[in-house]
């Protein structure tokens, strides 16, 4: 092996072992969690998860784990953890594929809830956020999905008075 061979299999390594750390998981699909886990999860998303696992009627979701919150708040420059984005954008990718609707799609568009929670329930204390995608351009799209122009113009009322 020459040199430079030996330089391109120690970068190769070196890129192998680093990407093998920075890829911590910090989302969970609801089929992955349970209700056991409310340490990781939060009380809402480990029960949403557990409810997903014995075959209740829950629209396909995902939790950011409070590991990813506890690092995001320890980090002095306030950064979110290496891949959370990353893991994100492929769990949304996923709940489009299972609902097919696509998030800020004017015709067929996802709207989200994100709910915040924690181990212990703190009723009245968390912000939730209802319609997350849900704007002037995907608004005409809700109206054609729901048949309802009025349901949709509430909803987009509430979404923006937050």
């Amino acid at each position: 092996m020459d040199n430079l061979e030996t330089l391109e299999k120690t970068a190769t390594d070196a890129v192998i072992s680093a990407s093998a750390t920075s890829h911590k998981k910090f989302v969970y699909a609801f089929h992955e969690g349970d209700g056991k886990n409310k340490q990781l999860l939060g009380g809402k998303g480990a029960n949403l998860c557990e409810m997903t696992q014995i075959g209740l009627n829950v629209p396909p979701g995902f939790v950011i784990s409070t590991e990813a919150c506890l690092t995001y708040l320890a980090d002095t420059n306030r950064k979110l953890p290496a891949g959370v984005m990353q893991q994100v954008k492929e769990n949304l990718i996923e709940v489009e594929h299972l609902t097919g609707k696509k998030f800020g799609n004017p015709e067929n568009p996802l709207l989200v809830s994100v709910r915040s929670g924690s181990a212990l329930s703190m009723p009245g204390m968390m912000d939730t956020i209802l319609n997350l995608g849900l704007n002037k351009i995907t608004l005409q799209g809700l109206i054609k999905q729901t048949q309802n122009e009025r349901f949709a113009y509430d909803a987009y009322r509430r979404f923006i008075q937050l």
